[in-house]
């Protein structure tokens, strides 16, 4: 009881505060999920670190749009808060295996190309110190692929354009300070490779339809936010990456293999590393330098203050509410490292350090 207890404060503090003004039918949901003692008592099947509200409303959706719950994908269909609440229940209670099953597997992949702002700026400065004419990009937790399209898509930087202006993902970002974003452009990209614990195939229908779960049914936005996806999907699938499951400090090997000899690797983590514990992290580290033996690795990095191992962090407090963005160039028995940014809001605002 003390568990259905908290996890009932759990579902109602995410529909009253965090639903709230921007989800009615999740609001709705979400509470009415933390009334029923049944519906909660099935939740605990799923392990407790998967339990979040987001997570298990992520999955009831995927159902919805796979056409196994169809009175609840009625109910989000036409906007009905308690049509949707009463349907929510009777699916945790009807399908808790399947609800389980999907919880399980995945994880809620949030509005991630937004980190492509963050990256591609970095990546061409990367390949500029090292002279490189070619990068193969390797993304740890590669959120669908998305991020290993950063060329191909076009940002915009406080009037400063860099990217592919024809694209049919556009996206923006505001610069802080007095430094403004170099206009270099990634070079040729020869090689991408995502790595994750659980890929996600835009090809794949099911994995696909995940993406699409993900995003609540009734925001504001919401038609906005399906067509970019749509946008985003297929731009990956036209340069589909090579797509490595595993444990990172596993596979690393695997994915500098798919790089040419002739290319720049580039490994990118943005926001990702703080899902490591510090040791798998200096693993990490210590992976990148032992790939380093036989030739020059970049490793470029937007993560919370002092999660990225040998990144300076500025004197930054680690509660600031920014990132660092930063460089490190592995060149034999040689790393030089160097914080050349900092960023807010995942990429929607971005200071550059460097001259």
């Amino acid at each position: 009881m003390g568990r259905a207890r908290t996890l009932a404060q759990v579902y109602r503090h995410f529909g009253e505060a965090e639903a709230a003004g921007t989800s009615p039918l999740y609001e709705r949901v979400a509470v009415a999920l933390s009334e029923s003692d049944e519906a909660l008592r099935a939740i605990e099947a799923v392990p407790a670190r998967k339990r979040h509200p987001s997570l298990i409303l992520a999955a009831l959706h995927d159902l919805a749009l796979a056409g196994r719950a169809p009175e609840l994908a009625a109910a989000y269909a036409a906007g009905d808060g308690e049509a949707a609440a009463g349907a929510a229940i009777d699916t945790v209670l009807r399908m808790t295996d399947a609800v389980v099953a999907i919880a399980v597997r995945r994880r809620v992949r949030a509005d991630e190309t937004g980190r492509c702002a963050v990256l591609y700026p970095a990546i061409a400065e990367a390949a500029r110190r090292v002279g490189a004419t070619a990068v193969g990009l390797i993304d740890v937790g590669c959120s669908a692929g998305f991020t290993l399209s950063v060329d191909r898509v076009g940002i915009t930087y406080g009037g400063r354009s860099l990217g592919d202006p024809a694209s049919p993902v556009q996206m923006s970002a505001s610069v802080v300070g007095d430094r403004p974003v170099p206009t270099a452009a990634v070079p040729e990209v020869v090689a991408r490779v995502g790595v994750d614990l659980d890929p996600v195939d835009v090809t794949d229908a099911d994995d696909a339809r995940w993406l699409r779960a993900c995003l609540w049914p009734d925001r504001p936005d919401r038609s906005e936010r399906v067509a970019r996806l749509e946008a985003e999907m297929a731009l990956v699938a036209a340069a589909r990456p090579v797509l490595l499951r595993g444990d990172a400090v596993d596979v690393l090997p695997d994915a500098f293999a798919q790089v040419p000899a002739d290319a720049l690797p580039v490994v990118t983590t943005a926001w990702t590393l703080a899902r490591f514990p510090l040791e798998g992290r200096l693993r990490f580290l210590h992976r990148l330098d032992e790939a380093a033996a036989g030739r020059t690795v970049a490793w470029v990095s937007a993560e919370g203050v002092g999660v990225a191992p040998a990144i300076p962090t500025l004197g930054d407090r680690r509660a600031s509410g920014h990132s660092i963005i930063g460089l490190a160039v592995f060149d034999g028995s040689t790393l030089h490292t160097q914080a050349i940014g900092r960023s807010w809001s995942q990429g929607r605002m971005l200071a550059w350090l460097t001259d």
